[in-house]
C-alpha cells in the first residue's frame, strides 16, 4: 500500500462536502452519479460539449447544487471557483452568438454541467475521487480520506475567449494565463525567440487533447535557465496561474514539488505569430509538470488550457505500487 497523504483543510472540506452530497442522492441520483474508484470511467475525461456521465446540474434539487458547487469550491481557489462559475454562465453568451450568426451546433446549456464520484468519501479503507465537467471544464480529483493524491487533469477553457458584444463586453475570464504569454515572448530578443517558437503556425488544439496519459516529446523551446532574471520571474508568475488555481496549501506542496524538480531546467516553447488576434500556442515542460495553452478556433478567440502531471494524472504513479490502477490504464 502507498503512504498515505497527508490531511489537508482543503482535502477535508472535499470529503466533508462529497460524503454530503452523496448522502443527499436518491436511488436513481445514486447509480449516475457514484462509480467505483478503479472504474474506467475515472480516467476518462473530455472538454468539449457531449453527453457525459455523472448527475447534471439540472438534475439537482436546490439543496444538491449548493452541495455540488461547494465541492468544487473546496477544491478550487477563490479565483479559480469564480472563473469556472464564469465559464458555467458563458454558455449564454456563446448560445447567443450562434443563434445571432445563424450557427447551430451543441446545445449551450449552463445546466448541462456534471458531477461524479469515485468510491466512497466517507470510507478510510480505499482513496475516493471526484470530477465536475462540462464544455470547457474538467476538473479531477483524486484523495484519501483527507489527503491529496492528485489534482490533474484539470482544463479551463472560454469561448469566447473575449466576449465583444452585450452588457459583458470586454470580459475574459482566463486574461492572465494569455498575456503573461504574450509579455514573455515580447521580452524575448531574436536568438531567444528562435528557439522558442517550435511551430510557425498554432495545432488546432492542445496536444495532448483528452489522453488519459500526458505523452510529450522531448523538451522543446527555450530553457529557464536561457532567460535572464525578469523574463525567469514572467515565467514564474505564468506558472503560477495554474498552480495557483488550486487551495493555496495545495497549490504550495505543487509549487515546492516543481521547484525541487529544478525549475532551470523547465521549457517554455510557443507556436504560431506573436501578436493578439492571430491563432497562438505555448506549452511549459518541466519535470512531471505540464501545461499546455491554445487559442486557435474562431478567429483566435476560443481558450483551450489544461494543467497536467506526466506521471501523476488521476493518481497513477502514487497509486501504481499499489496496482490500483492497472486493473484500468
Amino acid at each position: 500500500m502507498p503512504d498515505r497523504p497527508s490531511p489537508t483543510v482543503a482535502g477535508a472540506a472535499m470529503r466533508a462536502t462529497a460524503a454530503e452530497f452523496a448522502e443527499s442522492l436518491d436511488a436513481q441520483q445514486r447509480s449516475q452519479t457514484i462509480y467505483d474508484f478503479m472504474d474506467g470511467e475515472r480516467i476518462f475525461w473530455y472538454y468539449p460539449p457531449t453527453n457525459r456521465h455523472g448527475l447534471a446540474l439540472r438534475d439537482m434539487t436546490p439543496g444538491q447544487r449548493e452541495l455540488a458547487l461547494g465541492l468544487m469550491r473546496a477544491g478550487l481557489s477563490e479565483r479559480a471557483y469564480s472563473q469556472a462559475v464564469g465559464i458555467i454562465d458563458l454558455e449564454i453568451v456563446l448560445g447567443e452568438i450562434e443563434r445571432a450568426a445563424g450557427r447551430h451546433t451543441f446545445r449551450r446549456d449552463p445546466e448541462l454541467y456534471y458531477w461524479t464520484i469515485f468510491g466512497d468519501p466517507s470510507s478510510d479503507a480505499e482513496p475516493w475521487g471526484w470530477r465536475v465537467e462540462g464544455h470547457h471544464i474538467s476538473l479531477n480529483y483524486a484523495l484519501w480520506g483527507d489527503g491529496l493524491l492528485s489534482l490533474t487533469p484539470w482544463f479551463l477553457g472560454t469561448n469566447p475567449a473575449e466576449v465583444r458584444e452585450g452588457p459583458q463586453a470586454g470580459l475574459r475570464i482566463l486574461d492572465r494565463r494569455e498575456d503573461l504569454a504574450f509579455e514573455l515572448m515580447a521580452s524575448l530578443d531574436g536568438e531567444q525567440s528562435e528557439r522558442a517558437v517550435i511551430y510557425a503556425e498554432a495545432p488546432w488544439d492542445i496536444l495532448t487533447f483528452n489522453a488519459s496519459r500526458a505523452v510529450m516529446p522531448a523538451y522543446e523551446g527555450l530553457a529557464s535557465s536561457e532567460l535572464d532574471d525578469d523574463q525567469r520571474a514572467v515565467l514564474d508568475r505564468l506558472v503560477d496561474v495554474y498552480v495557483d488555481q488550486a487551495p493555496a496549501e495545495l497549490a504550495e506542496d505543487r509549487r515546492a514539488r516543481i521547484a525541487s524538480a529544478g525549475r532551470e531546467g523547465m521549457h517554455f516553447a510557443w507556436a504560431g505569430p506573436v501578436q493578439s488576434g492571430e491563432p497562438h500556442y505555448y506549452r511549459i515542460h518541466g519535470g512531471n509538470f505540464l501545461v499546455e495553452f491554445d487559442n486557435r478556433q474562431n478567429g483566435a478567440n476560443h481558450i483551450h488550457s489544461v494543467w497536467r502531471d506526466v506521471e501523476n494524472d488521476f493518481a497513477n504513479d502514487v497509486l501504481g505500487e499499489h496496482l490500483i490502477l492497472y486493473h484500468v490504464l
